[in-house]
């Protein structure tokens, strides 16, 4: 299905019998909006946020090489498991909103923008309530600013958590588990 009248995209990708709009990260609220308005997309159900610090850019950046044993390469481009390299990312971060239409005729998409490093973007709320939730658990574990948003708080963490645990710089242990009841 095609998405022409929606504002702010920059490209729409069909993959895995999937269609992602990556739109440009200031017209998000204008892109939802029509989508909820004129294409009938009336249930948010996730909101997803990933990290893309050190994907790879280019062969340089392919990590490892196993040969058989004429020292012909078995895992073109690299340990990555791949037969190509994935496209490069445009920014460090993504967040992606999963829109379902629910009716006569149900249908599926993704709405996707791109942010940098302390980037903010536009809260959804008032476009489905249920984006509060959603928003604040990507800000919690992300670190991801939501403006607009009428509560951005901690969800998950403790309110005195320094960091956010899902960013790929987030240093790995030396938090001690804490049990109830022990001093």
């Amino acid at each position: 299905m095609t998405y022409e009248g929606v504002p702010g995209v920059v490209r729409t990708k069909e993959q895995h019998r999937e269609t992602t709009l990556i739109v440009d990260t200031p017209r998000l609220r204008e892109a939802c909006l029509h989508l909820r308005d004129e294409e009938g997309f009336n249930t948010l159900v996730d909101v997803a946020a990933a990290d893309y610090l050190g994907w790879p850019s280019g062969p340089e950046d392919v990590a490892g090489y196993i040969g058989d044993a004429g020292g012909r390469s078995v895992t073109s481009p690299g340990s990555w498991g791949l037969e190509r390299l994935p496209e490069p990312k445009p920014k460090r971060f993504s967040v992606s909103y999963h829109l379902l239409r629910l009716g006569a005729d149900p249908a599926r998409v993704r709405v996707q923008v791109w942010l940098d490093e302390a980037e903010p973007v536009a809260s959804v709320i008032d476009v489905w309530p249920t984006a509060d939730w959603h928003e604040r658990e990507a800000f919690d574990l992300m670190g991801i600013p939501f403006e607009g948003h009428p509560n951005l708080v901690r969800i998950l963490m403790d309110d005195d958590w320094v960091g956010h645990p899902l960013r790929k710089d987030y240093p790995i242990g030396g938090e001690p588990v804490r049990f109830s009841g022990e001093e």
